[in-house]
């Protein structure tokens, strides 16, 4: 069995393979874990790693299934085996089995069963198999006393008694009896006929099931052979795989500064953009500054121009309603009231905001010109792209790592040849292929015996039949004696005279009764044998096998040797320390798991030595040493952009007195609303009676709302202008040499992190980009440890062999032979009863010698005083 070290020696190694990565990255993990507590403000999770596709490994399908339904003959399974839970109710007796295989290592011996604990252990199991010894002695009993009770009762009918003599009384029941006798009988006849239907289904069944076997032996050794060819291929496909993690590492190489100057840039931006961005806003700030001060003195020019006309348009509109209110109609008594109500009204026609009192913004919109004369946003921009270009600069300083790549490649090209070489030094290939040879040798052997087989159950077909043929004969000795006595039987013969259908009858019963002797005992005898056997071979057996005790029995420690824990490993691999046990590998190899997991291959081989020299975990680390990454020519600010933004602070745009404008903004242009004015104007105008005083009135109502139109409307329009450009000014105003300074201040210290911490940064992405390069090859290692758990070599014909072997013992066999006892077994026992009834019913179907006759003993002829005689019929001469 060479092939079978050859496959454990490298399974073992795939399952290695991932042990080994896994303790080392955990040391590696442990290692950053250290630095990490040393430096709690720069712990970071480790880099998401790109996850690799390494496909599906070519499965297995397998042809068995181990699994059989018996039918319609399943109940008569269940009533076996609840007769048998009936006779036998203990549990399996796991311990006492344990005792008697450590007690009894070197063999049974005769004297030793004298020792007490033998004695013990005799007694336990008499305990157990107390129900069994029953039914076995009342078995016996029956064989050994039917043919003695028969061998009696024949010698006894031979001297004309126990029922011997031809003589029958008369009884006034006789009718009633004869009918009872009859019911008794042809229930008991049914009863055995359906006793012998079960025990011939039973081995109809086993015939049958029998032929089955063929196909399960046929799938098996096929699933075998799939297991044999495609093992190799699974596991030159997991090698080849290899080559999916080192093109990544290799890729990821080739672009080490777009890679390497990516995380580094990553991290970095997170304290650098922010600072960049600021001073981007602050630039916008200052043109929407410069527009809000342009806006600011445009319309405090256009508010101070139109105050002047207003003012003078005013005036000369008051002066004008004055005189026109100096006309004598006003003098009228009735027209009195509404002129001086608008006398008393035209001092509102004034100005109330006055701009000329605000200060100009010249100086500060120059300062501000001056300002943006250097242009912020593209020095801000080339910060940005100096800062962006990290990734180039980074290639640059790595170009030694990039020459190194060769020597990289040549390492990783060297494990890939070394773990080829190493699964090719096992002739795996060679050793199936003896397998393959082995089992087909081994499938033409099974086959050889199949038409022996055949045969032999042929036999036993013949020999059951037979059996069953006995219990037929009577049976029809029963049923004709039947037939013929209640046929043939008239009320009005009496004993002597009953007819030739009649007495045939009764010797048909009494021919029966006698072959019930004769084959009562010997059907027992063999309804004992097999009940013995089967009924212990399902209790002992089939129950534990089903409930998977019966591997608790062997996998209990130290059951062969007391040195050797573990049954199962000291066999295969001669290391009885190993936690295996048959139960744990039964269970994997049903759930279709890997070999490698289900005999637990990873305890048996250490190759540290192989995966020290792997390049994922120290070598390449090596390389990675040398990196040294200088960032100090990325400037985010020249010098003139600082000298701008301090220069913006002291624009004076915050010395501005912006409560003086809003204070006059929030004014309005005139005393009262020209519009509210005219309208009252002309209302006043139409109470007066019409005439060129009304007329007058109305007209200045018109000139007054034209002064609106042309003056105050633009006003209102530069009025809204002005107040929204000076809340601006003086949001942007509001600390902004602090808001200048934070910004300088936020440029400085990203300037100093690049300049001063960025070697720490740099070291921190590049073991995070080593990380990311060590964890394809632990993706590999992964994926190699969960297929070899779940993928490769799946042991699932070795479950399936264990099934089978338990369909064909149990369910084909043992219940089929405990079925037929079952049936076999009623038959007879309903043949004592058969006997009995038979004897009885046959003295009514028979012709007698004698019969009772009644004589009158008085001449008053009363019945009371008859008495009977012996009486035989007439003699016919000429009979």
């Amino acid at each position: 069995m060479l092939w079978t070290r050859w496959l454990v020696l490298l399974l073992c190694w795939w399952g290695a393979v991932s042990a080994t990565t896994t303790a080392e990255n955990g040391q590696y993990e442990l290692a950053q874990q250290g630095e990490s507590r040393a430096e709690p403000h720069r712990q970071r999770s480790p880099p998401p790693v790109e996850p690799l596709d390494f496909g599906f490994v070519p499965a297995a399908v397998y042809d068995t299934h181990a699994y059989y339904e018996p039918g319609a003959i399943g109940i008569l399974f269940h009533m076996v085996h609840a007769f048998l839970y009936a006779v036998q109710p203990n549990s399996f007796p796991k311990d006492l089995i344990v005792k008697v295989i450590q007690q009894n290592m070197g063999g049974i011996k005769f004297h030793e069963w004298r020792k007490p604990d033998n004695v013990v252990l005799l007694l336990e199991g008499s305990y157990y198999e107390l129900g069994f010894l029953v039914c076995a002695t009342i078995g016996v009993l029956f064989v050994v006393l039917v043919p003695l009770v028969g061998m009696c009762f024949c010698v006894c009918r031979c001297c004309e008694n126990c029922g011997g003599e031809m003589h029958q009384r008369q009884r006034k029941n006789a009718d009633c009896r004869r009918g009872f006798f009859t019911a008794t009988l042809i229930a008991t006849t049914t009863f055995i006929i359906l006793g012998v239907l079960v025990a011939y289904a039973a081995n109809y069944n086993m015939s049958s099931h029998i032929k089955n076997t063929r196909r399960l032996i046929n799938t098996n050794i096929r699933d075998l052979k799939t297991f044999a060819n495609n093992t190799p291929a699974q596991i030159e496909y997991m090698t080849a795989q290899y080559t999916t993690a080192k093109n990544k590492v290799l890729s990821e190489l080739d672009n080490i500064g777009p890679l390497l100057g990516g995380r580094i840039h990553s991290q970095l931006e997170k304290e650098v953009v922010p600072s960049l961005d600021t001073a981007l806003r602050m630039a916008g700030a200052m043109r929407e500054t410069k527009e809000a001060l342009e806006s600011v003195s445009s319309s405090l020019q256009v508010l101070q121009e139109g105050t002047d006309q207003l003012k003078d348009s005013l005036s000369t509109e008051r002066a004008s309603l004055s005189n026109t209110l100096s006309d004598p109609a006003c003098t009228n008594g009735a027209v009195s009231p509404s002129c001086n109500a608008i006398r008393s009204s035209l001092f509102q026609l004034g100005i109330n905001a006055d701009f000329s009192k605000l200060p100009d913004v010249d100086y500060a919109l120059e300062n501000v010109n001056t300002v943006l004369k250097t242009d912020l946003s593209n020095i801000i921009q080339k910060g940005y792209s100096s800062f962006n270009d990290t990734p180039r600069l980074v290639k640059e300083q790595t170009k030694n790592i990039v020459a190194e790549l060769p020597r990289v490649k040549g390492m990783l090209d060297k494990i890939g040849s070394e773990i080829n070489g190493f699964t090719k030094m096992f002739p795996v290939e060679a050793s199936l292929a003896n397998f393959t040879i082995f089992l087909n040798q081994g499938q033409k052997n099974i086959e050889s015996y199949f038409a022996q087989i055949d045969q032999l159950d042929f036999y036993r077909w013949i020999g059951c039949v037979a059996v069953l043929c006995t219990v037929v004969l009577i049976l029809s000795f029963n049923i004709l004696g039947l037939l013929c006595g209640t046929c043939g039987y008239d009320k009005q013969a009496t004993p002597t005279t009953r007819g030739c259908l009649s007495n045939t009858g009764g010797n048909l019963l009494m021919a029966g009764v006698g072959f019930s002797f004769i084959f009562a005992w010997a059907l027992m005898a063999i309804v004992t044998a097999l009940f013995l056997i089967g009924g212990n071979v399902e209790k002992l057996l089939c129950e534990p096998l089903a409930s998977r005790q019966l591997f608790q029995i062997i996998d209990t420690p130290f059951l062969v040797h007391p040195a050797k824990k573990n049954f199962l490993p000291g066999m295969l691999f001669q290391n009885p320390n190993i936690d295996l046990t048959l139960g744990s590998m039964y269970r994997e190899c049903y759930d279709n798991n890997g070999l490698y997991h289900a005999l637990q291959l990873e305890t048996m081989f250490n190759i540290n030595s192989f995966l020290n020299r792997t390049v994922y975990n120290k070598d390449l680390a090596k390389v990675f040493d040398s990196v040294e990454v200088d960032l100090q020519d990325i400037s985010l600010l020249e010098q003139a952009g600082r000298d701008n933004l301090i220069n913006f602070a002291n624009t004076g745009i915050g010395i501005i007195d912006y409560e003086a404008y809003l204070a006059e903004v929030n004014k309005g242009i005139t005393l009262v609303d020209l519009l509210t004015f005219a309208a009252d104007l002309e209302g006043q105008a139409d109470q007066l009676p019409r005439g060129a005083l009304e007329n007058a009135l109305k007209g200045h109502a018109s000139s007054i709302r034209q002064i609106h139109r042309e003056l105050v409307v633009p006003m209102e329009q530069a009025m809204s202008t002005l107040n929204q450009s000076i809340k601006l000014l003086q949001k942007t105003s509001s600390d902004l040499p602090v808001k200048v300074t934070n910004i300088l201040s936020a440029l400085d210290a990203s300037e100093y992190l690049i300049t001063n911490n960025a070697s720490h940064v740099v070291k921190q992405e590049t073991k995070n980009y080593v990380q990311s390069l060590v964890g394809y090859f632990k993706q590999y290692t992964n994926w190699v440890h969960d297929s070899l758990i779940a993928e490769v070599a799946q042991c699932k014909p070795i479950s399936n062999i264990v099934d089978s072997m338990e369909i064909v013992a149990c369910s084909f066999i043992a219940d089929s032979v405990n079925t037929f006892w079952l049936g076999l077994g009623l038959s007879s026992i309903l043949l004592l009863p058969s006997i009995i009834i038979s004897i009885k019913l046959a003295k009514y179907y028979r012709r007698m010698d004698t019969e009772d006759v009644f004589e009158d003993s008085s001449p008053y002829s009363d019945t009371l005083f008859r008495f009977p005689r012996a009486s035989a019929p007439s003699i016919c001469v000429d009979c």
